[in-house]
């Protein structure tokens, strides 16, 4: 676990009016802040959902980790950062839960960043002539040159921006006011015009406006895979290890049901196989475990800008059996694809004594695997 997005949704946001808080209002079907969790789906390895403790309800369905908010924006996003040591994150992208149209590109170009600057955050210059005023009139201007219209995620060193913060005495508006106020450099990256922040009731219809010209790319694909009996006394499936009075045969750990989910997912993207990706003729593969196939599968679905929205499976075996570990399929499968378990399917059938499965010479599997544009 290298990168974590931590999503501040703890604000009341009053001013964009609505019987509940702006990040929990809907935008094309979904709860603001769900846009945001999707746009990160595939590309953070954690994502924390910063919210208000009146808001557990809201959050609980969403799939993602919670952490209560404090009094302040900066102190509900250091309530999240405590959470992130040990956990082998080095690198966090902070985000604000009313941003629900920021693009995959965007985040992808703050991680590359990161490479180069211990800090980096999405900004667009200043094009409008700059007033001064009072009482509505105008009463001077102001120079545009070198400014910079902030936005979010805003992207850092995890323990470079943890230890910014513990020394922070509050009050700032971002975190690169708390990073500056620390020593550090913060490099700018080019924003999106569209990265509009929610605040007031017109912005929802505007918001509404981009996600029907970005249009809906939905992609599906299948997998299909056949692994055969041959010693041992378990079986690997869908990432659970199962007792079983054989072992399956196969270069690596001969996963049926997570290979031809791996295949489904390259399928989508229609990038081959994973034969294309992890030759059997390369010995580094031997034995491998087969997560990292589909961990390779939905980062590649995420550099393509897609998040993967759900996941079925279905095991072909007259032994073993399978429902009483297809929960725990389900979990592993979720773990690995950063989804919650209720967008992940596993289950299994029998060939009715037909075929080779049916002679209980092997076991198959197929998956499809459904893929929207974020």
């Amino acid at each position: 676990m290298t990168v974590a997005a931590i999503i501040v949704a703890a604000g009341r946001g009053t001013r964009a009016g609505g019987a509940v808080p702006k990040q929990w209002q809907q935008l094309a079907g979904k709860p603001v802040v769900a846009h945001s969790i999707l746009a990160f789906a595939g590309i953070a390895d954690l994502v924390i959902l910063v919210i208000h403790p009146d808001d557990r309800a809201f959050a609980a369905s969403l799939g993602v980790r919670l952490v209560e908010g404090g009094a302040t924006r900066d102190a509900s996003v250091r309530n999240a950062l405590e959470h992130l040591p040990g956990t082998g994150v080095t690198r966090v992208l902070i985000h604000d839960g009313a941003r629900p149209l920021v693009s995959r590109a965007l985040i992808a170009r703050l991680i590359g960043a990161l490479d180069r600057s211990v800090a980096a955050a999405p900004a667009v210059p200043v094009t409008d002539a700059l007033w001064r005023g009072r009482d509505l009139h105008v009463v001077g201007t102001q120079d545009r040159t070198g400014l910079w219209r902030a936005q979010t995620p805003q992207a850092f060193h995890c323990d470079a921006i943890l230890a910014a913060h513990r020394a922070h005495p509050g009050g700032a508006a971002d975190d690169v006011e708390v990073a500056r106020a620390a020593g550090l450099d913060v490099a700018i990256v080019e924003g999106d015009e569209d990265n509009l922040k929610l605040t007031f009731a017109a912005d929802f219809a505007r918001a509404e406006r981009i996600l029907k010209e970005r249009g809906m790319d939905i992609r599906v694909g299948n997998g299909f895979d056949v692994h055969a009996f041959g010693p041992g006394d378990h079986v690997w499936l869908c990432g659970t290890r199962v007792p079983h009075g054989k072992g399956l045969v196969g270069h690596s750990d001969a996963d049926v049901g997570m290979h031809a989910l791996t295949d489904a997912i390259y399928g989508a993207l229609a990038e081959g196989d994973i034969g294309q990706h992890f030759p059997p003729s390369d010995p580094q593969w031997k034995g491998a475990q087969s997560d990292v196939f589909l961990r390779h599968a939905a980062a590649r679905a995420a550099a393509r800008g897609f998040a993967i929205s759900h996941a079925d499976v279905t095991l072909i075996c007259e032994a073993p059996k399978i429902g009483p570990h297809a929960a725990a399929m389900r979990e592993a499968l979720a773990a690995i694809l950063g989804l919650a378990p209720d967008r992940i399917s596993v289950k299994a059938t029998t060939s009715e004594r037909l075929g080779f499965t049916g002679r209980e010479e092997g076991i198959a599997a197929l998956a499809t695997a459904t893929l929207v544009a974020a």
